[in-house]
């Protein structure tokens, strides 16, 4: 008699959602983003255990943000040198590279523990529509922002 008792291995099986990032506001479709990448979808979801799943975001250079943001957003890195400091505002980083933004914005809103690069890694951007050889993976789109 083989019964399975507790989470099996079909539970933690990672689907592929795709997000069509066109005219959608950039903090709230980080938001849901994050929480599938986190698997809070799921009903087995465990804040120790990596259960998320696959994201692939198309349409990125079409993303808003709402307000005087696009003004406002600075983003920032260091080149480890003495007055390294690089400023990039959203607008430059929206032309140069529009995957980035999005990126920094989920990234944002992760957990800052062990799993967030593991989860970031399963997040795939692309600018325009055309996904590449991921088309073939999608289980579930959602363009309204819903999962269901």
């Amino acid at each position: 008699m083989s019964q399975a008792v507790g989470n099996t291995a079909l539970a933690y099986a990672r689907a592929w959602h795709h997000v069509n990032a066109k005219d959608r506001v950039l903090g709230r479709l980080a938001s849901r983003i994050a929480q599938v990448l986190m698997g809070k979808h799921k009903p087995i979801f465990d804040a120790g255990a990596d259960c998320g799943d696959y994201v692939v975001v198309t349409n990125a250079r079409q993303v808003m943000v709402t307000g005087r943001k696009s003004e406002q957003i600075v983003y920032y890195k260091h080149t480890m040198y003495p007055g390294g400091l690089k400023e990039t505002s959203y607008r430059d980083m929206m032309v140069k590279r529009p995957d980035e933004v999005i990126r920094h914005a989920v990234s944002g809103m992760l957990p800052k523990n062990k799993l967030r690069q593991r989860r970031l890694d399963r997040l795939r951007i692309f600018p325009d529509e055309d996904m590449g050889p991921f088309k073939n993976n999608i289980i579930r789109r959602w363009e309204d922002g819903t999962l269901r």
